[in-house]
C-alpha cells in the first residue's frame, strides 16, 4: 500500500502519517512545510517521499498528481485546510478565498484526479478530513464551515455513485469535533470545549477508511450532536452555533 497525505506536517495529517506508516503503509508526505516533512519521514519505518507544495494554487495540485501518478498510489487522504475567525464582512477577503482554494478546490483537484486512477484499476481509498462543522452553519467562521460542508456533501455524493457502479472503489470522509492540533493557532481563536486527541481521531479515521465507512464521527457525543440537530429548527441552531463561536472570540481576548 502506498498513501498520499496532504496537510502531513502537523495535526491529524501527521498523526494519520503515523498510524497508517505502523501498518506498513509507504508514504508519500505534501504540505508547504518541507523541514517539518522531512523530520516526519525520518521517524518513520516506512518509505516516506516528500513533496512540499503549496496546494492553495491549483497548478500545484496538478503538480502533485504528476509527480506521484506513477508511484503506485492507492489510498489519498485530503487532509489540508485551515480556518479563519470573524465575521464574514471584516474577515480579509483575500484569506477567506485562499481557504476556499485549500479546503475546497486542492481537495475536489485532487480526488478528481487521483479517483479517475483509483476507478479505471478497481481498487483504492479516498479520506477525505473534513469536521462536524460540516453539518452545520457557522457564524464567526462562515467560510470554513461552508468549506466543511462542501467537502462533507460532495465526498458522500461520490461515494453514492461509486456504490452504484459496483465499484471497490470507497470515499470515507473524517468528521471530528475539536482536535487538540495548531488549528485554533491559525485561525486566531481559542476553544474551551473539551477537545479529543489527534492521535485517537487519527487511529479511528483510518479504521474506518479500511472498514469502509462513508461517514467517519469519531465521538459518540458528537454522533449524538450531529443526529439530534436534524430535530432542531435550522435557524436555532445556527443562533447555538454562534453563541459558541462568539465564546471563541471572547476566550481570544
Amino acid at each position: 500500500m502506498k498513501a498520499l497525505i496532504t496537510g502531513a506536517s502537523s495535526g491529524i495529517g501527521r498523526e494519520i502519517a503515523k498510524v497508517l506508516a505502523a501498518r506498513g503503509c509507504e508514504l508519500v508526505l505534501c504540505s508547504r512545510d518541507g523541514e517539518k516533512l522531512r523530520a516526519l519521514a525520518a521517524e518513520l519505518p516506512v518509505p516516506a517521499r516528500v513533496v512540499a507544495l503549496d496546494l492553495s494554487r491549483e497548478e500545484k495540485c496538478r503538480a502533485l498528481y504528476e509527480a506521484t501518478k506513477d508511484d503506485g498510489v492507492d489510498i489519498l487522504v485530503n487532509n489540508a485546510g485551515f480556518g479563519v475567525y470573524g465575521s464574514f464582512c471584516d474577515a480579509p477577503l483575500e484569506t477567506q478565498l485562499n481557504l476556499v482554494d485549500l479546503n475546497v478546490r486542492a481537495a475536489q483537484t485532487l480526488m478528481f484526479l487521483f479517483l479517475r486512477d483509483f476507478r479505471a484499476r478497481g481498487n483504492g481509498r479516498v479520506l477525505n478530513v473534513s469536521s462536524v462543522a460540516g453539518f452545520f452553519a457557522g457564524p464567526k467562521m462562515a467560510a470554513y464551515y461552508a468549506s466543511k460542508n462542501y467537502l462533507t456533501r460532495l465526498s458522500e455524493a461520490v461515494a453514492e455513485e461509486l456504490r452504484r457502479e459496483r465499484s471497490p472503489v470507497s470515499i470515507s470522509v473524517l468528521c471530528p469535533g475539536p482536535v487538540k492540533t495548531g488549528f485554533n493557532a491559525r485561525a486566531g481563536v481559542k476553544f474551551n470545549l473539551r477537545s479529543a486527541d489527534a492521535r485517537a481521531t487519527a487511529v479511528a479515521a483510518v479504521e474506518g477508511m479500511f472498514a469502509g465507512k462513508r461517514l467517519i464521527v469519531p465521538a459518540f457525543g458528537y454522533r449524538a450532536l450531529v443526529f439530534l440537530s436534524r430535530f432542531l429548527p435550522r435557524g436555532l441552531v445556527t443562533r447555538i452555533v454562534f453563541s459558541l463561536q462568539a465564546k471563541k472570540g471572547a476566550a481570544r481576548g
